[in-house]
């Protein structure tokens, strides 16, 4: 069963496209008709490629690596922000900063700066110095936090991305490829869909387009990461099998060792 309706995506405004004139001739595929200079998406194709895209991340996230939600645009951050901490992912909802994942332990330095001035209002320290020095860290800390407030907890490299407008977003999109993480992108038909790995076609600027597709992918995330946790229980109760088979075959090689032992000294005897 399609995860989303035909119906949801026409009451979203999904469908809708930029201008004619606008288009990008790569969309051709996705296109349905022309209404009065706007191209109209066939949501029969949208329907199945968010089905293929959900599928997709679900995988990655039962091998328990990360999804990244990525949407900078006003439409976009209210849902990527929402979605994404549903999904327990990392989000990008202000700006892409060149290097966020190419240059990821530069990226970690700002990061660790951030928590560093949440401990230190924390331990004690704002209370040691000048006021005007608290303000300054104050002002830092929410200009980090702003930016990479979505990514704090990000210790590796996500394992896909999820991206609104990936012509906005062209420069993640360019990071990911030369990374090799896989990405999902909605596109709408001003864009190349052949620039992503699983191209969802889609109006990137209908907020509650946006919002549909985003928590179809998040609760895709979500069934993933239950897998992982499941895989894990299982690997971690093999484990202690293990560990139990081989705590009693050790029993039994010194019962054995004992018995030889005794039998030899009733021999000498």
């Amino acid at each position: 069963m399609p995860a989303v309706s035909i119906e949801a995506l026409l009451e979203s405004g999904a469908h809708f496209g930029h201008l004619t004139r606008r288009w990008n001739p790569a969309m051709r595929n996705f296109i349905f008709m022309e209404r009065n200079g706007i191209h109209i998406i066939d949501l029969r194709k949208t329907q199945l490629l968010i089905d293929i895209a959900r599928d997709a991340a679900q995988e990655i996230a039962s091998q328990g690596r990360g999804v990244l939600f990525v949407g900078t645009k006003n439409q976009a951050k209210g849902a990527v922000e929402q979605e994404a901490k549903r999904g327990i992912s990392n989000y990008v909802s202000e700006r892409w900063l060149g290097g966020m994942l190419t240059n990821f332990t530069t990226i970690r330095k700002s990061i660790k700066r951030l928590s560093t001035i949440d401990k230190m209002e924390t331990d004690g320290t704002f209370e040691k110095i000048t006021k005007k020095e608290r303000l300054m860290l104050s002002r830092e800390r929410d200009r980090l936090r702003k930016v990479f407030g979505g990514i704090e907890d990000m210790t590796r490299i996500p394992g896909m991305l999820v991206v609104v407008d990936i012509k906005k977003e062209h420069l993640a999109i360019k990071e990911a490829k030369t990374l090799g993480i896989p990405v999902i992108g909605i596109v709408d038909t001003n864009s190349d869909p052949t620039q992503v790995d699983y191209p969802i076609p889609a109006n990137d600027d209908s907020i509650k387009a946006v919002e549909l597709i985003l928590k179809v992918l998040a609760d895709a995330v979500v069934d993933g990461r239950e897998v992982a946790r499941a895989k894990t229980a299982d690997l971690a109760a093999a484990g202690e099998a293990a560990v139990k088979e081989m705590d009693g075959d050790d029993t039994k090689v010194r019962r054995q060792l004992r018995t030889r032992k005794g039998g030899k000294a009733d021999g000498a005897e």
